[in-house]
């Protein structure tokens, strides 16, 4: 990870993945100790089904923004670019990135859903968290856009760059791949 880096995550994506893991080994457990070992094996790639679910959608997916571009991961999704390659930012119900080859990247995990600051009597204006993280991201935008143009090679001019996330895709072909013998063994 470069230096001065930083990661946007969905805040309650570890949470999730902790209750429905925690839910899976008692449900694994239970099948175990009214059942046997074999119905087990037989449960447990619907299991991990799920949890590579909640995982990718609520862990893995995040944004990482430096001082030179932005890495978007949603689902087995990962997309790279330059400072220079955004043409707008937006933060409606999650942050979207309008780039120049005209596609609109929206980010399942980072910031999300504005709220209106709060005030309470007496104290300074509450401003939510997905506003703060929205006007960092958008300083280091406008930081690396502003100025003279950038030389040729230069990070921020980085191509914009889609690629899959490999091991996520050869997890879920093992787990089909168990659940499709769980199917056959049980016709």
């Amino acid at each position: 990870m470069p230096v001065g880096a930083r990661t946007y995550r969905t805040p309650t994506g570890i949470v999730v993945l902790i209750v429905c893991a925690v839910l899976s080994v008692f449900l694994l457990g239970d099948a175990v100790i009214r059942g046997s070992w074999g119905l087990m094996l037989l449960y447990a790639p619907w299991m991990l089904l799920v949890l590579w679910l909640v995982y990718e959608i609520s862990v893995v997916s995040k944004v990482r923004v430096d001082d030179d571009g932005a890495l978007v991961q949603n689902v087995l999704r990962r997309t790279t670019f330059g400072w220079h390659r955004v043409r707008e930012l937006d933060l409606r119900w999650q942050l979207d990135f309008l780039l120049d080859d005209g596609r609109k990247l929206s980010c399942w995990g980072g910031p999300g859903r504005i709220r209106s600051p709060r005030m309470s009597k007496g104290d300074a204006v509450k401003v939510p968290s997905s506003l703060r993280d929205f006007t960092e991201i958008q300083a280091r935008w406008e930081a690396a856009t502003e100025g003279p143009p950038a030389t040729t090679g230069s990070a921020a001019d980085a191509p914009i760059r889609r690629t899959w996330d490999w091991p996520a895709l050869i997890a879920l072909v093992v787990i089909v791949v168990w659940a499709a013998i769980a199917v056959a063994v049980t016709r």
